[in-house]
């Protein structure tokens, strides 16, 4: 049975979710998620002898939620890990991410690869540092459009999304989805009417996505989004931090897992740079993995692939 307990890392509590023994395996969920984004994921990993942890990060869920946007930066989410490590008496783990939780994998294999024994990334690929900061490029090519952008105007994807949270967290699981009809398009935002004017409300959920999963994410974000939403605020303030890792690249034994409905591997340069990661990623075990049909919520859209996938890798490492 997963166990529930708060963990005291870095200075603020985190909630974590937790089963099995042997090797730790680090589960990190993305935007607008929880850890029970990975609850397909905790049978067959503890079944294949692996102690399974998924925390609320920072600013999600039952975990706390420092006021200070600077306190969202990648060096105190790649800190939590670390912190987390320690906490639950380990000296390593094997560390694997989702949407924002991948950076955060990334970046704890970039900047502490003498911790990782291992890492998976689904749905955003590796780091690598471009030329400008992220919103600057983002602001010059879709003029202000990009939801990266629109998250950083203080308060306003706040108060839209906390508005009617189950609405918004139902139009952003199935416009994301594989299941979505039409072409994967940038989420372009209406600059007058919001982000969620753009999306279409689903009359039904996606299959796996169900009802109780809805009820189960929606009571996560009773508190509001704004902790959430300050991982984006640090976008171009991670570019400067990250400034010393400049080119370094991703040394531990990586695995890549992404769907060709996901909105996120189509960003511009996306295809480029995932087509070039065998001769990037040294620890890169085999070629990246694409699912076909799979849009962006990969292991809660295609559990069975991904188990099959982090369990083949895993199990090789162990």
């Amino acid at each position: 049975m997963v166990a529930h307990r708060m963990v005291d890392v870095n200075g603020i509590r985190l909630h974590i979710a937790e089963e099995g023994t042997g090797p730790l395996v680090v589960l990190l969920h993305g935007f607008p998620e929880s850890w029970r984004s990975w609850h397909h994921q905790f049978a067959p990993l503890t079944a294949a002898g692996f102690r399974v942890v998924a925390p609320d990060q920072r600013g999600y869920g039952r975990s706390d939620r420092p006021e200070d946007v600077a306190a969202y930066s990648i060096l105190h989410l790649v800190g939590d890990v670390v912190g987390l490590i320690r906490a639950l008496g380990e000296e390593q783990a094997y560390v694997v991410g989702h949407d924002w939780g991948a950076p955060v994998a990334w970046h704890t294999a970039l900047l502490r690869p003498d911790l990782v024994l291992g890492v998976a990334g689904l749905s955003v690929p590796p780091p690598f540092r471009g030329p400008e900061p992220p919103l600057v490029t983002m602001e010059k090519r879709f003029g202000g459009r990009f939801y990266w952008n629109w998250f950083n105007r203080p308060g306003v994807a706040d108060a839209e999304f906390a508005a009617d949270t189950r609405t918004a967290l139902r139009k952003f699981i199935a416009s994301a989805s594989g299941d979505a009809p039409g072409e994967v398009e940038q989420p372009l935002v209406d600059l007058e009417r919001g982000w969620l004017a753009t999306m279409p409300d689903p009359g039904t959920l996606p299959e796996w996505f169900t009802e109780q999963d809805l009820d189960a994410l929606t009571e996560s974000f009773s508190g509001g989004f704004t902790g959430a939403l300050n991982w984006y605020r640090n976008l171009d303030r991670n570019w400067e931090l990250t400034a010393p890792w400049d080119g370094a690249v991703v040394t531990p034994p990586s695995l890549y897992v992404y769907g060709d409905r996901d909105l996120v591997p189509a960003f511009p340069g996306t295809p480029e740079l995932i087509a070039r990661l065998p001769e990037l990623m040294p620890g890169l075990r085999r070629e990246p993995i694409r699912l076909a049909g799979c849009g962006h919520w990969t292991q809660q859209e295609r559990p069975a692939e991904v188990n099959a996938a982090l369990v083949e890798f895993l199990t090789a490492l162990a």
